[in-house]
């Protein structure tokens, strides 16, 4: 098990090569991503997919949190989503393959976490109240709208993955089930 740093990466200073303006987002990302690397490290597999009381399964806020930062970031680059984003929208909350890994879904949200990453580091200072749309609608947003958007939605879906996977953890140690 990896040392957890205790201070929240928000208060460890700023991130080189990131604007001002998007160091709260580039903050969440990498806090999420660290909070979920921890929360998941030797999930059972058995308990991936389970829905306690009817919330959504660990599964499904892996996938989603992944997906949203992928669509969210295409919409801020001013492009509109592919056929293959598309289908992983479409995709979300099912078992994606046979046997799929919770660690692979975990690595996908890593990378994807890494990919917003480089992805600020490129956004010019001039672009950030550009006008962005979303959607097939077309709803109007702004870059940096679109941005604080995607790390607030993914700290959202965090704090349900947090708290659904120590329920899931409770319920299997409760009944003698392996839970880590």
């Amino acid at each position: 098990m990896t040392k957890k740093n205790k201070t929240e990466v928000w208060l460890r200073g700023p991130l080189q090569g990131i604007l001002p303006a998007l160091q709260p987002v580039a903050h969440a990302l990498l806090q999420a991503r660290e909070e979920l690397n921890e929360a998941m490290e030797n999930f059972p597999e058995a308990l991936l997919w389970q829905q306690p009381a009817g919330v959504a399964a660990p599964g499904f806020h892996l996938q989603h949190m992944s997906g949203v930062l992928d669509r969210l970031f295409t919409y801020a680059n001013g492009s509109m989503l592919s056929a293959v984003q598309l289908e992983v929208l479409a995709a979300e909350g099912k078992l994606a393959k046979e046997n799929q890994l919770c660690m692979e879904l975990v690595e996908s949200f890593n990378d994807q976490v890494t990919l917003a990453l480089l992805q600020l580091q490129q956004i010019p200072e001039n672009t950030l109240f550009e006008t962005r749309v979303v959607g097939r609608a077309q709803l109007p947003s702004t870059v940096i709208g679109l941005v604080v958007h995607a790390a607030e939605h993914t700290m959202r879906h965090l704090g349900q993955l947090l708290v659904t996977v120590k329920i899931l953890r409770a319920s299997a140690h409760a009944k003698g089930l392996p839970h880590s």
